[in-house]
């Protein structure tokens, strides 16, 4: 990671909570003449060098034109893409969430953090010595946001948060996305059961696709996840072998699910 060590500690001793959400005690010292979105809310890590942050993406269609001027170009284009009013401010507050506290973290304004596609698509830091990873994942409303710093080099995260009430079509789904060994565990359950245990499945299996690049083209199916008070990985191909990977339970509020899946990148 950049050698800024004591950005993190910087940001821990200024911050100060107002009710759910994190805030700075002085804002304008790094954001001068740029109003802060809504703060996002610092989730307990289960890994030294990831941060975690969750946060709603509701905002007022004021609070939106405020920080729209972050957005790169590329990124103006790609919202202006969505196909409704509601997805494209909620898309604009995540990634303006994302790129303030890339900024805290290297030491730079918003608007000036670059962020680019890298392979198949998987954004990245077009800075890519700094030694920050990130991903993002948003379901209804919220976003996950995951930042990395200080792990070994070519080291990358993923991230997965899903509503635990989320309707999905379980046994249909389980078919085509777990193992046989997967699928045996969702037997003999109540189909609320199965419904959540394929949820802990899939965002194992979502987080470590995003740590990749490969989103959907993952080969799910044969993704072996073992869940458990730790879920883990314990068969799949390459690049998806066990020992290159850590998965993580995140503790985020009542009604949501969500895993941190760390790739010790490709050998």
């Amino acid at each position: 990671m950049r050698n800024n060590v004591n950005a993190h500690d910087r940001y821990r001793r200024r911050r100060i909570i107002i009710g759910p959400a994190v805030q700075h005690c002085n804002p304008s010292e790094t954001f001068p003449a740029v109003p802060m979105p809504a703060r996002p809310r610092e989730m307990p890590s289960p890994v030294t060098g990831v941060a975690l942050w969750c946060c709603g993406l509701e905002r007022s269609p004021g609070d939106i034109a405020a920080v729209a001027a972050w957005l790169s170009p590329a990124e103006s284009a790609r919202a202006a893409r969505f196909g409704t009013e509601d997805l494209r401010r909620r898309w604009i507050a995540g990634r303006t969430t994302l790129r303030m506290l890339l900024a805290e973290v290297l030491g730079v304004q918003a608007p000036n953090v670059a962020i680019r596609r890298g392979v198949r698509g998987r954004p990245e830091l077009a800075d890519t010595g700094a030694g920050v990873d990130f991903n993002v994942s948003h379901t209804r409303g919220v976003a996950l946001i995951g930042i990395a710093r200080g792990l070994p080099f070519g080291t990358r995260i993923g991230v997965d948060i899903e509503r635990a009430d989320r309707d999905v079509g379980a046994d249909r789904l389980a078919r085509k996305f777990l193992t046989a060994r997967e699928r045996a565990t969702l037997e003999d359950r109540t189909p609320d059961a199965r419904r959540r245990l394929f949820l802990r499945y899939w965002t194992c299996k979502e987080a470590m696709s995003k740590a990749t690049g490969d989103g959907l083209a993952a080969p799910f199916r044969m993704l072996d996840v073992e869940l458990s008070e730790s879920p883990r990985l314990v068969d799949g191909p390459a690049p998806y072998v066990p020992e290159r990977w850590s998965l993580q339970s995140v503790a985020v509020p009542e009604g949501l699910l969500a895993t941190l899946a760390i790739w010790r990148g490709p050998e």
